[in-house]
């Protein structure tokens, strides 16, 4: 075999091992940030003016894709509680029975709360703060100077697992963005 051969044959080795490489962290990206119900992420993250990654983001932080999960009075996707989903409910004129834990219901009702949560305070990532900490603690936190300097935006969220859920969403929205993008 002459040298240029075998020189081709090593690159060409090496030019497998870096595709198996990129392949194998392609798929275990996929595999630690999953996609699930994307139909319903797409057609209500339009209708209610929000980016399907940060959606996506927000249902693997809070319950990756599980439709099932609970976390003490919350269920679904989105994590709603019942009495959020009432709220819904009303805010979109729903009178019939519904079942919020239903993906689609779910997705439904969590993305028309993060807008409204979005729309609320001006800011994605107060936003974020409330849909996991409660308006009640946001407001609190916005009109006490060691949290907010302005009124509007959190410098320092005191909850630490609010303040890591902020930090997670954001993350994973990244994450999203950059493999499906």
């Amino acid at each position: 075999m002459s040298k240029i051969f075998k020189a081709f044959l090593v690159l060409l080795a090496i030019f497998v091992a870096v595709l198996g490489i990129l392949g194998g962290y392609q798929t275990s990206q996929k595999f630690k940030y999953p996609v699930a119900y994307a139909d319903y992420i797409v057609k209500y993250s339009k209708a209610n003016d929000l980016d399907p990654f940060l959606v996506m983001a927000v249902i693997k932080v809070e319950s990756n894709f599980v439709p099932e999960a609970h976390s003490g009075v919350a269920g679904g996707l989105m994590q709603l509680t019942k009495e959020t989903a009432e709220w819904n409910a009303k805010e979109l004129g729903i009178t019939t029975e519904y079942d919020y834990m239903d993906p689609e219901t779910n997705i439904r009702f969590g993305c028309h709360y993060l807008r409204h949560l979005i729309d609320v305070y001006g800011n994605i990532d107060t936003a974020l703060a409330a849909y996991n900490g409660g308006m009640g603690n946001v407001y609190s936190w916005l009109n006490d100077s060691r949290y907010s300097d302005d009124g509007v935006t959190l410098k320092y969220i005191p909850f630490s697992e609010t303040r890591n859920y902020v930090v997670k969403v954001n993350s994973s929205w990244e994450h999203y963005k950059e493999m499906y993008q």
